[in-house]
């Protein structure tokens, strides 16, 4: 008696990890796409899902297009949003309020105003935090690293830590973080 063979296309035999596990295999492109967009929860470029569904960027690009149509024909509170160029699996716009009531962000506006000078300047030294917003910016650390918002890391030469934004600040807030310039791409002083 033979054993049944699965048959398998050359996307899904690229999605098996080392460990052989198929389960991802199984799973159409589209649906793959969704979860890596899902389990990320920021905008993830179109090179990146491709590495990480095991697919080229052309595949990965024709399969978004059909999962972002499908969310756009069916009645749901989710859809794919494309901010520059990531996409991310995004609660819709019109149901921010209904976020608001069911969950409440009760920050205080000096922990917000701290909050808000991490995502604009991050990677920030705390030392460098602290000079920009007084010495309450140690509380508000404690705060936003215990809500999920914010990671630190030490330095490696030095008794400073590194403060960044997480995964969860970029879910909640539906923030993109600023785009990484360049040194020649810097805008110029302008001389008086």
């Amino acid at each position: 008696m033979k054993p049944a063979i699965k048959p398998t296309n050359s996307s899904s035999a690229k999605a098996e990890d080392p460990a052989g596990a198929t389960a991802a295999a199984v799973l159409s492109l589209p649906a793959r796409l969704e979860a890596v967009l899902y389990l990320k929860g920021r905008a993830v470029t179109l090179k990146e899902l491709a590495q990480l569904t095991g697919c080229s960027s052309e595949e990965a690009s024709t399969a978004l297009m059909i999962l972002m149509a499908d969310y756009a024909h069916r009645e749901t509170a989710l859809e794919i949003r494309q901010d520059g160029d990531g996409y991310s699996l995004q609660l819709r716009a019109d149901l921010a309020e209904l976020v608001h009531t069911l969950v409440p962000l009760d920050l205080g506006a000096a922990t917000l105003r701290t909050l808000a000078t991490i995502a604009l300047k991050q990677p920030i030294r705390q030392a460098v935090l602290v000079d920009l917003r007084g010495s309450g910016a140690y509380d508000h650390i404690k705060e936003l690293m215990a809500r999920g918002f914010i990671a630190r890391r030490r330095e490696q030469e030095g008794r400073s830590y590194w403060l960044t934004l997480t995964e969860k600040f970029h879910r909640t807030y539906s923030i993109m973080p600023p785009p990484q310039e360049s040194p020649q791409e810097s805008p110029q002083e302008p001389t008086a």
